[in-house]
């Protein structure tokens, strides 16, 4: 295994982790929790 196919290793799994981030960052299940997290600042004491 040369230093160009652990590259291109490290940039897929580098990029599989980035589109799973951003799945679970967009979906529908997580907007309400991520929406009373950013309510947080606003709410009194």
């Amino acid at each position: 295994m040369d230093i160009t196919t652990l590259r291109i290793a490290a940039t897929l799994a580098c990029f599989v982790t980035f589109i799973g981030i951003m799945v679970w960052a967009y979906s529908r299940r997580n907007r309400a929790s991520f929406d009373e997290a950013a309510r947080i600042p606003f709410e009194q004491d």
